[in-house]
C-alpha cells in the first residue's frame, strides 16, 4: 500500500554566526568594517549575530545582497516583517503614599 509523499517543511534555522562572517568577508566586507562605514564603532554590528537589532540586520543582509529574513528566519514573519514586540519593557514605579491617597 502506497502513501501520499508529503513534504514537511523544514524549521527555520538561523546562519551560524560564523557563515555570515564568512559571507560578509566574500562579500568583501568585515563586521567591523561594515560598523565603520555605517559610522558605528567598529563592534557594533556584531550586537546583531547574538541578539535582535532590525537595523543592523538589514544593514548586513543588504551587504550580501539578501533580504534579512534569510539570514535570521526566526527573527521574522512570514511577510518578511520583523517579529519583536517594539518598545521598550514597562518600568515598575514606586507609588508614594501621598499618591496612593489621592
Amino acid at each position: 500500500m502506497s502513501t501520499p509523499h508529503t513534504t514537511k517543511k523544514q524549521p527555520s534555522v538561523d546562519w551560524h554566526k560564523a557563515d555570515i562572517k564568512a559571507a560578509l568577508e566574500k562579500a568583501g566586507w568585515s563586521l567591523s568594517r561594515l560598523s565603520r562605514h555605517h559610522g558605528y564603532t567598529r563592534t557594533a554590528l556584531k550586537n546583531a549575530l547574538s541578539k535582535p537589532w532590525p537595523k543592523a540586520e538589514r544593514l548586513i543582509a543588504e551587504a550580501l545582497g539578501i533580504r534579512p529574513q534569510t539570514i535570521w528566519p526566526s527573527r521574522y514573519d512570514a511577510h518578511g516583517r520583523s517579529n519583536r514586540v517594539r518598545g521598550r519593557k514597562p518600568v515598575n514605579k514606586c507609588i508614594s503614599k501621598s499618591e496612593l491617597a489621592a
